[in-house]
C-alpha cells in the first residue's frame, strides 16, 4: 500500500496499521492519529465522539501510510506529534 491515499480510496485496513493526518475543512487546523480500522475513526473523528478533534471538524482525509504492526505506526504518530517541525514538513510536501 503507498503511503498516500485519497479519502474516496477504500478505508477499510484490516490488519494493517495507519498514520493519518486529518485537515479541518473549517479551520487551519491539522491532527495526527493512527488507527488499524480507518473507516470508523473518521466517523468517530467527524461524529464529534473525539473530544480533541470535536471543534475542529468536519474533517478530510489528507494523508495515510501503512505500517505492518501497531508499534511502528505508534511510533511514527508520536515523532509527527513531538516533533512539529516534521509534521508541517509532511503538511508542506502535500500542497494542501
Amino acid at each position: 500500500m503507498g503511503d498516500r491515499l485519497p479519502a474516496q480510496a477504500g478505508l477499510t485496513v484490516g490488519t494493517m496499521f495507519l498514520v493519518y493526518l486529518l485537515k479541518s475543512e473549517n479551520k487551519n487546523w491539522y491532527y495526527v492519529g493512527s488507527t488499524n480500522r480507518l473507516e470508523l475513526r473518521l466517523l468517530e473523528h467527524n461524529s464529534g465522539r473525539v473530544s480533541s478533534t470535536k471543534p475542529y471538524r468536519p474533517f478530510k482525509l489528507v494523508y495515510t501510510k501503512s505500517f505492518a504492526s501497531e508499534g511502528e505506526a505508534r511510533k511514527y504518530e508520536r515523532m509527527l506529534k513531538d516533533k512539529r517541525m516534521e509534521k508541517e514538513k509532511l503538511i508542506r510536501s502535500l500542497n494542501i
